[in-house]
């Protein structure tokens, strides 16, 4: 039998595309790109050049990449849609650049102008870009592989050989392996058409629809998004209204109806903590458990909320972000009535809980002369207490809790009508206590433990301890579509960069002599070594299913000569070798 003539791979750099045709058409679904007649070019001309060049891809690279750049002042510089504090701070800290950053929108960026342009620009470029190359791609699937060129020797990757079975049991025999090596095959005159790696397309087009699923996610979430905190004392309880929110913030299109309707309770705190070793102090353990419902009627329900686990409610997640104490404090006035009786939450200051705090007596506290005051008491709170280090906690567990006091009398600046926060105390009209020396009255306290105002002032007493949970309420449409969009995404770019869509062709026809004469050729998208090693696979198992050529007649000496070297054991098989005069 005689072998197969070694396959060729690489194509001819001079060669024309045009030379093959059909069959070299339409591996991808990329849109042509035609220079314009400028001279000739009129409105309707411009436009349709404008609109080319915005569904090109290498302006929706261009212009995801701005959007990318543009992110990048969203997040290093404070906005007014997160952090009003923080961007008022940076007018105040930056005089010189505030104002330019104002007029470029940087305090605002994912609702400027420019911002905006750019991402409905991305949005517009990918789907005038995908919807051409999805009609494209659903006509080639409805259709078949393109017939075979007239000179198959102008493929990339080529073989042939000689053969004594018919020209049809040849085809026949092509068409049934290519088929089973999942190539969609037919007959196309006197050879078999046949391709291979839709999935490339399909990746690529499905991951374009994912960056559209995304950008549409992400623009929904925006718009609509909520996100508040709360703090909650044990005991107490939240109701998912604005008013209950500690801050608040929302997306441009958000409203009040929007809220999920829920409530909760937080009736426990626990944490733990390594009590010994080098990760001493580090919490092992956070979790509040809560009694939530939903809606106003809904039946009460018990669960636990920890870190990184939110409790889900219909649309809106509520996470465990923050822990702290609060001492329960009983003030009375001078005459022993009780004005203050609650839990003051203390705001943490380092790892082990050291926390401060203020307590404001705002009504019904009157001194010792029956005088009407307002009383404030500054609070610094220690939950374990060591001796010889009394400005900072050493563990961050309940272990010796101390409240160290110091009170203030007179007028803390409420009625002014000027806003101030429940954590800070304004001494700017308020008077120190002083002890019998003229010393400013400062005492520790433990619980249990009573501090005696001076003149018969009154008293303050640290009762015991709470602990508090703050709780962050968001409600962002979009984001499963978000994560499904960018998992498709990912398999896409794999599925478009890994996978080769290519095309195979067999022909089979009768030689001047009566010998079947067969030509294997190979074409892909792009140049592969993947493409001759596949040719040279299925051209060695075609090969071996069809019979040699028929013996020489006898005495016939040159031609015997010729067939004893082609049935030589030691003939290779078809191996992948450069053409020649062809690129490799």
């Amino acid at each position: 039998m005689s072998t197969p003539s070694k396959t060729r791979s690489g194509a001819s750099s001079e060669r024309p595309d045009e030379d093959l045709g059909a069959a070299g058409s339409q591996l991808s679904t990329a849109p042509k790109e035609e220079l314009p007649n400028l001279p000739s070019l009129g409105v309707i001309g411009w436009a349709r050049w404008f609109w080319r060049q915005l569904t090109s891809m290498r302006v929706a690279l261009l212009l995801l990449l701005l959007v990318s750049l543009g992110a990048i002042p969203g997040s290093l510089i404070p906005q007014s849609g997160i952090d009003e504090t923080k961007v008022a701070d940076f007018r105040k800290t930056h005089t010189f650049v505030a104002p330019i950053y104002d007029k470029l929108g940087l305090f605002h960026v994912y609702s400027s102008v420019w911002f905006s342009a750019i991402y409905i620009l991305l949005f517009v470029s990918l789907i005038g870009c995908i919807i051409p190359r999805t009609w494209q791609f659903v006509g080639q699937l409805r259709g078949r592989p393109p017939g075979a060129p007239k000179r198959l020797t102008r493929l990339p990757a080529y073989t042939t050989w000689r053969t004594g079975a018919e020209p049809e049991q040849v085809r026949e025999a092509a068409l049934t392996l290519l088929k089973k090596r999942r190539f969609r095959a037919h007959l196309a005159g006197d050879a078999v058409a046949a391709e291979k790696g839709y999935l490339r397309e399909v990746g690529n087009l499905a991951f374009h629809v994912a960056l559209i699923v995304m950008l549409t996610a992400f623009a929904w979430g925006q718009l609509f998004k909520s996100e508040g905190n709360k703090l909650v004392v044990e005991g107490d309880g939240f109701s998912n209204t604005l008013i209950s929110y500690d801050d608040f913030k929302s997306g441009n299109l958000f409203s009040s109806d929007d809220l999920v309707p829920f409530s909760f309770n937080l009736d426990k705190f626990t944490g733990t903590y390594e009590a010994t070793g080098p990760n001493k102090g580090t919490p092992r353990l956070y979790q509040a458990a809560i009694t939530y419902s939903k809606g106003a009627y809904g039946k009460d329900r018990k669960t636990l909320v920890k870190v990184n686990e939110p409790l889900t409610i219909g649309d809106a997640k509520v996470y465990l972000t923050a822990h702290g104490y609060a001492p329960v404090i009983t003030v009375r006035d001078g005459k022993g009535k009780v004005v203050y009786n609650d839990a003051v939450a203390m705001l943490p200051l380092d790892s082990n809980v050291t926390s401060t705090g203020v307590i404001k007596v705002l009504d019904g506290y009157k001194n010792a002369k029956g005088v009407t005051e307002q009383l404030g008491v500054s609070a610094f709170f220690l939950p374990t207490y060591t001796k010889g280090n009394e400005t900072a906690s050493t563990f961050p567990a309940l272990r010796n809790p101390v409240l160290n006091l110091t009170p203030y009398h007179g007028d803390l600046g409420i009625d002014s009508g000027i806003p101030q926060s429940v954590y800070q105390l304004d001494k700017s009209h308020v008077k120190e206590f002083k002890d019998a020396k003229g010393a400013q009255v400062r005492e520790n306290l433990k619980p249990g433990e009573t501090m005696q105002l001076p003149d018969g002032a009154g008293s303050i007493t640290y009762t015991g301890t709470k602990q508090w949970a703050n709780f962050q309420v968001v409600q962002q449409p979009g984001t499963d579509w978000a994560l499904a969009a960018a998992l498709t995404a990912i398999f896409g770019l794999a599925a478009s960069l890994f996978i080769q869509r290519r095309r195979v062709w067999v022909r089979a026809a009768q030689g001047p002599d009566g010998v079947t004469v067969v030509e294997m050729a190979g074409l892909g998208r792009s140049e592969s070594a993947k493409l001759p090693e596949e040719l040279g696979d299925l051209a060695g198992i075609l090969y071996d299913r069809t019979p040699g050529p028929p013996e020489p007649a006898s005495g016939d000496g040159d031609r015997a000569a010729a067939d004893s070297a082609d049935q030589d054991p030691t003939t290779p098989e078809p191996e992948a070798v450069p053409a020649e005069g062809a690129e490799t």
